[in-house]
């Protein structure tokens, strides 16, 4: 799998999305948000992850406008991303959440947009809304988050254009094998979030086996298994050390031995909520 920073993955419209972003969750608004953004895209991160619920898109914005400047790039250079949250999901709500995250980013267009999380009842009409956007050329393509199986195949059954990507959580004590098969059969992209687990698997002994033996670090080993699985992933960090570090995953390769006991870790345990069963 010969890639480097800027190598990006065919989505099933014909758009290009990077393999590699920075995600932004939890982050606050300020100079610390700015700063991480701007040295995310100085050091040739092309991919930007936010969401409504973060509280962070004006943030996030002013990142980008200062780095294109700074880096002499055009948006088109740029993949950003934000997604629909839970209470302003339905056909209306999530044409308004749309605006309004447009006006907080200061962007005219946004790369990708996600279903947050699939809210029984209401996702359905959030995607109309969505497909609207796309058919109107306001969106260059939009997906899903934290869909299952059966949330997808519940989609699919009305949907006129096919998700694009479906981000969830995803590192190697959730595997979500069943997932991944059925994306890649159905022509759509997964992406992880969290896929560090939140540091928690930092300390992990055959991780810190593999990595030493490889002269990289835990956080290195997992995303380039996530890479060689065909996730894209959005690491988060704002120290600019480690979002240097996070990139630096293209120059070594895991042997196919050391993906099957990776894969072998599997726990399906989360950290984040389970999307059949969650209240926001």
């Amino acid at each position: 799998m010969n890639l480097q920073l800027q190598s990006t993955t065919k989505l099933n419209n014909g758009m290009d999305m990077p393999w590699l972003g920075l995600g932004v969750f939890k982050v606050e608004e300020g100079s610390e948000l700015v700063e991480a953004v701007k040295a995310a895209i100085k050091h040739g991160y092309r991919s930007i992850d936010t969401a409504a619920i973060y509280g962070n898109e004006s943030g996030v914005g002013q990142g980008i406008r200062e780095a294109m400047e700074a880096n002499g790039l055009r948006r088109e250079d740029l993949f950003v991303t934000s997604k629909v949250w839970n209470s302003d999901q339905g056909y209306e709500e999530t044409l308004a959440a749309y605006d309004a995250s447009l006006s907080k980013l200061g962007l005219d267009y946004l790369d990708l947009y996600l279903i947050h999380w699939p809210v029984a009842g209401k996702y359905k009409d959030t995607w109309r809304a969505m497909e609207k956007l796309y058919e109107e050329g306001r969106v260059k393509a939009i997906g899903v988050s934290n869909f299952q199986v059966h949330h997808l195949e519940d989609l699919l059954k009305d949907a006129r254009v096919e998700p694009a990507v479906n981000q969830v959580e995803y590192h190697p004590y959730l595997t979500q094998r069943d997932l991944l098969r059925f994306t890649r059969e159905h022509g759509i992209q997964l992406e992880a979030w969290s896929p560090l687990m939140q540091g928690e698997l930092l300390n992990q002994p055959l991780l810190k086996e593999i990595a030493a033996k490889h002269g990289k670090s835990v956080a290195q080993v997992i995303l380039r298994w996530d890479l060689q699985n065909g996730v894209v992933t959005i690491p988060k960090s704002t120290k600019e050390h480690r979002i240097i570090e996070n990139a630096s995953v293209f120059d070594f390769e895991l042997t196919n031995d050391e993906m099957k006991r990776i894969d072998v870790l599997n726990q399906n345990r989360r950290v984040g909520p389970d999307p059949d069963n969650f209240d926001f």
